[in-house]
């Protein structure tokens, strides 16, 4: 079940096995186009037919993405010894500093399927606003540069760029496998 906590954020509460698709009970996601650190553009469908899993962020984040990121290349690797192939891929916030030349590396350590996107302002507000991200400078950090507040939410999308479900980063890699076999395992009916 979706719950609306503290501040308005929505998170999902898992009942073990009773776990059910359903409907999200608003309205997120949409058409984007960006540009992925190969330079090629990219849409909300994958290129090679495959779900994914999008989150927002930027590569060097010391905040949450410590954890969604790493999450993502584990679900990604865990869904992969089930037969099912996923795209990991991470949408900045901070397009200063992840560019086309410089977000492969740290993305593709933590699994080398991993996408970066970014682009110009323009197309990265048409994503951010389809999925109701907010994101700010929070402050200025002697180690890391800028830091900023942004999404804090996985979310499971089909191949062609349908949000399915949220995975909250906090899960631990288990249970948001199980999460996303949900929505991905093939029925009796696929068949």
């Amino acid at each position: 079940m979706i719950r609306r906590g503290l501040f308005g954020a929505f998170f999902i509460v898992l009942a073990g096995p009773a776990l059910t698709q359903t409907a999200l009970p608003f309205n997120v996601g949409g058409p984007y186009a960006l540009v992925n650190h190969h330079g090629a553009p990219h849409t909300q469908s994958d290129p090679d037919g495959l779900p994914q899993l999008l989150f927002f962020g930027y590569a060097n984040c010391p905040g949450i993405c410590t954890a969604a990121l790493p999450l993502m290349g584990d679900v990604t690797t865990a869904l992969a010894e089930s037969g099912i192939a996923l795209r990991p891929v991470m949408i900045t916030v901070d397009p200063v500093r992840d560019t086309v030349e410089n977000m492969a590396d740290p993305l593709t350590k933590l699994h080398p399927d991993f996408i970066g996107l970014t682009g110009d302002a323009d197309a990265l507000a048409d994503a951010y606003a389809a999925f109701s991200i907010d994101h700010a400078l929070a402050y200025q950090d002697p180690d890391y540069g800028p830091v900023y507040t942004h999404g804090s939410m996985i979310y499971l999308l089909d191949a062609a760029g349908t949000v399915l479900t949220l995975i909250p980063p906090v899960m631990d890699t288990h249970h948001a496998t199980q999460v996303a076999l949900k929505y991905l395992a093939p029925t009796d009916s696929d068949g």
